[in-house]
């Protein structure tokens, strides 16, 4: 089968497995032990953390491990309103938020906090105007997605950040879509906080990374934890945080490389498309991952073609891995004001490091070959 789902996840990288296991076999000790072999494992998590922090741009002071993008999400969300910069309970987010970003929202209204969540507009991007209409005075913080996992586009963080110096807002960042395809150094700089999964890198799955600036006086959510200067609970998964950091280090030392693989494959797959173009919605926009196409095929429901392309041995998405399974229609879509019945039209083709330019011409020609099988009946 030819995977074109990576916005979903990502095979573990064969470096990044040996770190695994030579971490889990030579330095298995608790690293809050303080034996010298709790020392040693102590010793590599403290070295990995320093090396991500470099990659990242940021003060290792406020790196922090998780499970993955989804905790630090919470956590991140949960550390910025227990430190605000002033007085409120007024949060603004976007609609095709992470389930993680907004269950952990929807939480809090339970606790009088109020949300507003903010559309895409034409480009597929947050409107800093509307967002400058929906700001109050007890506005304390502002989550947005950096990178959307459906159609790519990248949201304007330097605007949102200047907003937020302005108005003394605090400012979270989902970049788990973006990090080791476009440089989070320029990132990290506009935000309190952001997150990170490691099995969007090629790393393992059930490890992340918090970032928190080391300027918040934050509150620990969990009370008596130690691992982690408190910020969660449980054991420190070394030999997973060791594998990640390989991974991200592959992937950053190719990263211009593989934007430009990028580019040529999506281009390729669309010019496939474009002699029968009025089948299909493309949301292309300009400012974008070229890894990640979204696109509509007319009259066709996302699953049913989904399950057809399964059936001939490709493997994609009709959407956010959070979100399957369940009847409503893609959050990108809602956010850009797509009809329900459209919306379920949705299909999400997401490159990787090994997709060919043959494996895109593969999936273009069968996907034209589902559209002529359906017209023809």
């Amino acid at each position: 089968m030819i995977y074109f789902d990576y916005a979903a996840t990502c095979p573990l990288d064969r470096e990044a497995a040996e770190a695994y296991v030579k971490a889990a076999t030579e330095y298995y000790g608790n690293s809050r032990s303080l034996h010298d072999i709790g020392n040693q494992a102590h010793n590599l998590l403290e070295n990995c953390r320093k090396q991500l922090s470099l990659l990242l741009g940021v003060d290792s002071d406020g790196l922090y491990f998780t499970s993955g993008g989804s905790e630090s999400n919470f956590l991140a969300i949960q550390s910025l309103i227990r430190s605000p910069l002033k007085k409120g309970k007024h949060i603004i987010s976007g609609m095709a938020e992470h389930s993680s970003v907004e269950s952990t929202l929807e939480k809090l209204k339970e606790n009088g906090y109020e949300i507003t969540y903010l559309p895409f507009n034409e480009n597929g991007i947050i409107d800093v105007e509307e967002l400058k209409q929906s700001l109050r005075p007890d506005t304390i913080c502002i989550s947005i997605q950096h990178g959307n996992p459906e159609i790519g586009t990248l949201q304007p963080i330097a605007e949102i950040h200047a907003i937020c110096q302005r108005e003394q807002i605090r400012f979270h960042s989902d970049c788990v879509q973006t990090f080791g395809k476009v440089d989070l150094k320029e990132i990290s700089r506009l935000v309190d906080s952001f997150s990170i999964s490691g099995h969007k890198i090629y790393g393992p799955k059930g490890i992340g990374i918090l970032y928190l600036s080391p300027k918040i006086a934050w509150k620990p959510f969990y009370p008596g934890v130690t691992h982690e200067k408190g910020m969660r609970p449980g054991t420190v998964n070394v030999p997973a945080i060791a594998a990640m950091t390989v991974a991200a280090e592959q992937l950053e030392a190719r990263r211009d490389s593989l934007h430009q693989h990028y580019d040529k494959l999506r281009k390729r797959f669309i010019r496939l498309l474009k002699n029968k173009r009025e089948n299909f919605v493309f949301y292309e926009f300009a400012n974008k991952l070229p890894s990640t196409i979204g696109l509509r095929v007319r009259g066709l429901e996302g699953q049913w073609i989904m399950l057809e392309l399964n059936r001939l041995g490709f493997a994609i998405s009709t959407g956010s891995a959070c979100q399957i399974g369940l009847l409503s229609p893609s959050k990108t879509m809602k956010a850009l004001g797509v009809a329900a019945k459209e919306a379920k039209e949705f299909i999400r083709i997401s490159f990787g490091k090994k997709t060919t330019i043959e494996d895109v011409e593969n999936l273009g020609e069968s996907i034209l070959s589902i559209v002529k099988m359906e017209q023809n009946t």
